[in-house]
């Protein structure tokens, strides 16, 4: 008897820390949940799952364990029940139950579920019982296909979503090629200052185009003009009259000057 008794306060002990890092833990979580709330990403949520999903594991191997003498069989009797405060119960359950009364006991000292659940356990244990297991096997089979489905149309959708984005973040111009458009349109930066050539060949800046033809002079002929070599020119290539004859023209210079057709309007 002295070694169940001793058996069964280890057990209670083990399981009184396991219950406490539980505690803590849920206590950890729901303060992240009311404070933290703005700032909680989706990574520490499932951190703070997979910790209180451990340490329930290993309290349920501590229950399940040979060496944990079933707790069912244990009958636990109150032997004071009073409706005033009472400190030391206070303190021991933190402040939760300041009174152990007639109204707390049944309760606090429960060792069975509610009649409402154990009605709908025993309901599904009922139904559980009565699929073969070949049809169980399908059930999850049908289960397992619905989830592979659903996890993949997430998996396209977001693939979609981050396609989309890149394709919204991606230039579809490049700024240097349209800075040097509005310069050259501007200020004229970077652009050439020669023609491109005409039929009587390339051509020379300040050359009329049209191989040296004013617009309008299709059917005069330039006039050649023979210039001595000493001759000099004033700017605009109007030559300069020898001395002692201003306004004259010199007589070795000869010209040659085939008429326009005619305006169909002039006589």
């Amino acid at each position: 008897l002295q070694r169940e008794e001793k058996q069964l306060e280890t057990s209670l002990e083990t399981l009184i820390a396991q219950v406490a890092d539980l505690k803590n833990s849920l206590g950890g979580f729901i303060y992240k949940l009311e404070n933290e709330y703005e700032h909680l990403t989706w990574p520490s949520v499932l951190d703070s799952f997979a910790l209180l999903s451990g340490q329930l594991n290993t309290l349920n191997k501590v229950l399940k364990n040979e060496k944990t003498p079933l707790l069912k069989n244990q009958v636990i009797i109150p032997l004071v029940l009073s409706p005033d405060r009472d400190e030391e119960v206070t303190r021991l359950t933190e402040g939760r139950v300041p009174v152990f009364s007639h109204e707390v006991v049944p309760d606090h000292l429960r060792t069975k579920p509610d009649p409402d659940v154990e009605e709908q356990e025993k309901q599904l244990s009922a139904e559980a019982s009565r699929i073969t297991p070949e049809a169980a096997q399908k059930q999850v089979q049908t289960m397992n296909k619905l989830c592979n489905n659903l996890l993949e149309k997430l998996i396209k959708e977001e693939r979609e979503s981050e396609v989309g984005n890149l394709r919204q973040n991606k230039p579809t111009y490049n700024p240097a090629d349209t800075n040097a458009l509005v310069v050259a349109v501007a200020f004229g930066k970077g652009l050439s200052n020669r023609r491109p050539p005409g039929p009587g060949g390339p051509m020379g800046p300040g050359q009329p185009a049209g191989g040296g033809m004013l617009p309008g002079a299709a059917g005069m002929q330039q006039v050649p003009m023979n210039l001595p070599p000493n001759q000099q020119h004033m700017p605009g290539g109007v030559p300069m009259a020898q001395g002692g004859q201003p306004g004259k023209m010199p007589s070795n210079i000869k010209t040659n000057i085939k008429s326009a057709s005619m305006h169909p309007y002039q006589r």
